[in-house]
């Protein structure tokens, strides 16, 4: 039997979901299968699990910074919270801060000497499975801890 794709995942969860009449659940993978859709529409392509991961990262941040922005409505950002819980089911399993450092480092000693390029040269690698803003401090604390620049 095939291997089945994130993407593949999603949509038999959405469809289990609709039978079992789960209806926020239902709303949030087709609206994330809407968003991975799109992306192939954008990129005239079917994505692949990397690109989908992509994706949910995106969705992630925008539902945690709409979490934030209903600090005066408990139960809305408490929903979106919920979903951002949900949606990290279907990411990859994240980096500890220690795995993050010795991957910074490694790119420091292989010559990136500031913020930029670190953080160009090792987000491709950390991506979907770090969040960009812990690797930037992470990146900065490092740089400045070597008294290279930031």
């Amino acid at each position: 039997m095939a291997e089945v794709t994130l993407k593949g995942k999603i949509r038999g969860d959405l469809n289990a979901a609709r039978r079992q009449h789960e209806k926020d659940r239902s709303r949030l993978l087709s609206t994330v299968l809407a968003d991975i859709r799109n992306r192939e529409i954008e990129l005239g392509h079917e994505l692949a699990d990397e690109e989908v991961v992509e994706v949910l990262g995106r969705c992630i941040k925008l539902r945690n910074e709409a979490a934030e922005q209903m600090a005066s409505r408990p139960e809305l950002a408490q929903r979106e919270r919920n979903e951002v819980e949900a949606l990290k089911g279907y990411m990859p399993p994240q980096l500890g801060e220690e795995e993050i450092r010795t991957i910074v480092l490694e790119a420091i000693e292989a010559g990136a000497g500031n913020i930029g390029a670190l953080m160009g040269r090792i987000m491709p690698q950390l991506k979907g499975r770090a969040d960009g803003k812990e690797v930037n401090r992470i990146a900065r604390e490092t740089l400045q801890a070597r008294g290279a620049g930031g």
